[in-house]
């Protein structure tokens, strides 16, 4: 078993740099949460540590612990903001454990009784529902 040395320019790190947009939806000194661009459902959203970490392998156990406490609060508005059913919560773990972005991320999903989730296609949503999708999440905050 090998382990890959944290890439600097993962996606979620240049997000957390400013060097690309997100959609933010709460921001915390440990922890940062925004919209998923690849939605597998309506308000998928991600929450991500500030610090360096690949992924459950490596993260410091107080990084672990902030990323849930944000978890958890990013769940109950997502539920409230699409009166949903439930959620799927999901965290993958290196290429055998469906990890893409090499940055620990958690992702959260509203889910509704008799609806599938999308398949990830790696195809874009459109920004202008993101944004709104965004602004009921935070609304709930």
């Amino acid at each position: 078993m090998s382990t890959t040395a944290y890439d600097n320019d993962n996606v979620f790190a240049r997000i957390l740099r400013g060097e690309l947009p997100s959609h933010k939806l709460y921001e915390d000194d440990e922890t940062f949460a925004f919209m998923d661009i690849m939605p597998r459902g309506d308000g998928h959203c991600l929450v991500v540590p500030k610090k360096p970490s690949r992924n459950i392998f490596d993260v410091e156990p107080d990084s672990l612990a902030a990323v849930m406490r944000t978890v958890q609060k990013i769940a109950r508005a997502a539920r409230a903001a699409f009166d949903a059913d439930g959620l799927t919560i999901q965290q993958f773990n290196e290429p055998a454990g469906g990890q893409v972005v090499f940055h620990l991320h958690v992702h959260i999903i509203p889910r509704f009784e008799g609806v599938a989730l999308r398949p990830h296609t790696g195809e874009m949503a459109d920004q202008a529902v993101l944004a709104e999708q965004a602004a009921r999440i935070r609304a709930a905050l």
